[in-house]
């Protein structure tokens, strides 16, 4: 019985022993880059420790991250968050180097219970019409998340806050997978917010920390704020240089005459007189930034073709288009882009088209209809971006990375379905169909431009 007992021992060990040679032989075989990734958790490892403004950890942010996205039922949702596909989300040594003449419009006032206390834009009010008459045949009122909110379109992410550090990096990683070197922070001076939020100047340090780990840059959309004028916006752009002018993401643009200066997009800059951003932009101006510490690349929005002219006289340095709405503006119109590109040439100013994948604001606007464009699948995106490159520009603006009030959004979407609303989504595409049209694009775009700018060199 003795003899029994010990030839079972040395045959069960002889089988562990196996068991464990097994498994080591087939984890040396194991590729670097294999599908499965890293176990689940250990990229979370560096952010452990990170706190929020709110006091609370990453980790327990992630969790109220994952009981918000559970709590909206849309548990399709939650497993394509937290195990997005390989040709969703890249290997970052797979990609290749940004585009930094590639920029998106990028929005941080978005807000939940959670973060903010309450629901911050995602509860968009409808807008009136101007005409009453109008006005008084569609709903009124305002949003109400989770199922009801201002888009007509449902973020993978849920109904997030921007102040959530795990969104913004998850924002920043989706840019670097589609090869945008920059985003264009849309930006109010402290103090200010637009009518429908709150102030994140608060923000722009995560932001910008969050970008330089993905090597992102980060330039500043100024928006329209109350009383803007030349005296208040010489305050403010150096506010914004002397407070992030130093941090490695802040974006420079690099001019023909070798300098590297900060750009900065004025949204509505024609609600200024010409006269007053003279006063700021030209070297006689009575407060003058240029060849100061100061100065800039300042890029106005054109609306209308006289707009060209009223630019000029203001002293700005170029021009972008803003609106995703082919034939909504003259700006955003494409068959204008080559005269408007000819008229920056001769007058030495960056020519920025912006292209959009699509466009639909009739949540907020639902007398809008008339000016929807439809995504075709991702068609009307990528005959935005052919048109933007036939133009040879300085740069190309997108918008938008998360402009869901306006459906211009390239971030991931999802399909969502409720007892009042089906949202739109991307199907039969994947959530990541723009990001992956974004870097076949913006690599066809750092290949054409290197080509005419280096052709645009050659001796005559």
């Amino acid at each position: 019985m003795a003899k029994f007992r010990r030839r079972t021992c040395i045959i069960l060990s002889l089988f562990i022993l196996f068991i464990f040679s097994l498994m080591m032989g087939l984890k040396m075989l194991r590729p670097n880059k294999a599908t499965f990734g890293d176990p689940f958790g250990l990229e979370l490892l560096p952010l452990l420790h990170q706190q929020t403004r709110l006091g609370k950890s990453f980790d327990s942010q992630n969790n109220d991250k994952i009981n918000r996205e559970t709590s909206n039922k849309n548990l399709k949702s939650v497993e394509i968050t937290m195990k997005p596909s390989k040709a969703s989300e890249p290997y970052l040594e797979e990609l290749q180097p940004l585009n930094y003449y590639l920029h998106v419009f990028y929005y941080s006032w978005y807000g939940n219970p959670q973060f903010d206390g309450k629901y911050i834009h995602w509860n968009h009010p409808v807008l009136k019409h101007w005409d009453p008459r109008l006005t008084k045949n569609y709903p009124q009122g305002k949003h109400s998340p989770p199922d009801d909110i201002g888009s007509s379109f449902y973020p993978e992410l849920g109904i997030y806050s921007s102040r959530d550090p795990s969104v913004i990096e998850t924002h920043m990683k989706q840019m670097y997978s589609a090869s945008i070197g920059v985003l264009a922070l849309s930006w109010y001076p402290p103090g200010t917010n637009d009518e429908n939020g709150e102030n994140t100047d608060d923000l722009v340090p995560t932001i910008l920390d969050k970008a330089h780990k993905y090597n992102l840059k980060v330039t500043f959309h100024i928006e329209p704020y109350s009383n803007r004028d030349d005296q208040n916006m010489y305050k403010n752009v150096k506010y914004i240089i002397d407070k992030y002018g130093n941090h490695p993401a802040f974006y420079r643009y690099k001019t023909k005459t070798g300098r590297a200066l900060p750009m900065f997009y004025i949204y509505d800059s024609y609600i200024t007189k010409p006269e007053k951003w003279a006063n700021l932009l030209t070297i006689t101006g009575s407060r003058s930034i240029r060849n100061s510490p100061y100065d800039g690349l300042f890029i106005a929005l054109l609306v209308e073709s006289k707009h060209r002219y009223d630019i000029l006289q203001g002293g700005f340095d170029g021009i972008y288009t803003y609106f995703a709405t082919n034939g909504f503006t003259y700006g955003s119109s494409y068959e204008n882009w080559a005269r408007l590109k000819f008229f920056c040439d001769q007058f030495n100013l960056l020519f920025i088209p912006s292209v959009g994948p699509g466009y639909i604001d009739t949540s907020i606007r639902p007398w809008n209809a008339q000016n929807t464009r439809n995504r075709i699948s991702g068609k009307y995106y990528e005959t935005a971006l052919g048109a933007a490159l036939h133009a040879h520009p300085s740069v190309i603006s997108i918008t938008s990375f998360n402009e869901w009030h306006e459906g211009t959004q390239i971030e991931k979407a999802i399909p969502k379905r409720t007892s009042n609303t089906v949202y739109l989504d991307y199907r039969p595409h994947k959530p990541s169909l723009y990001l992956e049209l974004t870097r076949k694009w913006s690599e066809k775009y750092s290949k054409e431009r290197a080509t005419y700018e280096s052709d645009q060199k050659l001796p005559l």
